[in-house]
């Protein structure tokens, strides 16, 4: 019978050795396997078995991200051909789409053991972009962003949903996101939250000159597709945050949605929806980091600190 075999994903620069340990003696007593990406061989240490990518995404039947938002959204779109679940272990800031903390690993371990947990889907976004005779195409769980260069102009960009004519942008950056994602670039551009519940592509526009200057909400079935147009010198195309392509005068970007591309672990689907709430409050606080600490009471953040 083969062995639960769980894939590693560290953080590119962040120790997370502790939680590695708390893995290697967990795959003791549940009788399964650990791998990585044998680029990740310096993070993850010894004890856990090195495979290529093919090899990783085929044997894998769970995910543990050890990281932020970024690194899980790593995580599921490399096992996306094969989506299976995915655990988040926060080692970030924020974090809405981690759910426990590196001291709450080892009895989430013990909740995955026992079944105690349930599965969140996950949309995503399918990117084709065309541009000077060549076609590339990728995946994104949170968000496309078509983002203007300093100094290099605006963007513009016409719209067409299922092959329709829909207006135009002419905008600093112009974001596509998931329900997921709508609480991260869109968000800050003054977007819409939307229920993970509902299949949706939003497109906001960041700094709106012309054209559309409102958030538009579309269909899961509706085929977008932008157009870039005259007076985009020098664009970005960023996908989950990272430059994917350059995209410039003449370039089109066709966006459709795929439902279900990824699946998140949950351990308490409401606990984590709360501490959601609490960091999207705090996000709308103008206040610094050292500010929001003055607000924690002085008792509090000395329990805190002699805990960590």
């Amino acid at each position: 019978m083969a062995k639960f075999t769980v894939g590693l994903v560290p953080h590119p620069t962040k120790p997370v050795l502790s939680s590695v340990e708390v893995l290697l003696s967990w795959r003791k007593g549940a009788d399964a396997q650990l791998v990585a990406l044998a680029d990740d061989a310096t993070r993850v240490g010894p004890g856990v078995e090195l495979v290529d990518e093919a090899a990783f995404v085929r044997r894998v039947d769970a995910v543990v991200s050890l990281g932020g938002d970024g690194t899980m959204l790593g995580a599921m779109r490399l096992v996306a051909p094969r989506p299976v679940p995915v655990l988040g272990v926060n080692y970030g800031n924020v974090g809405f789409l981690v759910e426990i903390e590196p001291s709450e690993l080892a009895e989430a371990l013990g909740s995955l053991t026992t079944g105690e947990f349930s599965l969140e889907p996950h949309h995503a976004i399918e990117v084709t972009v065309a541009s000077t005779g060549f076609e590339s195409s990728f995946l994104a769980f949170n968000d496309l962003a078509m983002t203007r260069r300093p100094g290099q102009g605006v963007v513009t960009a016409d719209l067409s949903v299922d092959g329709t004519p829909y207006g135009y942008f002419k905008a600093d950056s112009v974001v596509a996101s998931t329900p997921a994602g709508s609480t991260a670039y869109n968000y800050a551009a003054g977007g819409p939250i939307v229920s993970p519940a509902v299949a949706a592509v939003i497109v906001t526009a960041v700094a709106p000159m012309a054209g559309i200057d409102r958030s538009v909400v579309l269909g899961p079935k509706e085929r977008l597709r932008f157009t870039i147009g005259e007076g985009t010198r020098s664009a970005a195309l960023e996908l989950d945050g990272r430059v994917v392509s350059d995209i410039g005068e003449g370039s089109v970007v066709s966006v459709r949605l795929r439902k279900d591309a990824g699946s998140v672990v949950r351990l308490d689907a409401g606990r984590h929806g709360r501490k959601g709430r609490l960091k999207l409050s705090l996000m709308d606080l103008p206040l610094r980091n050292d500010q929001l600490l003055e607000l924690v009471p002085p008792e509090v953040r000395a329990r805190f600190a002699r805990q960590h």
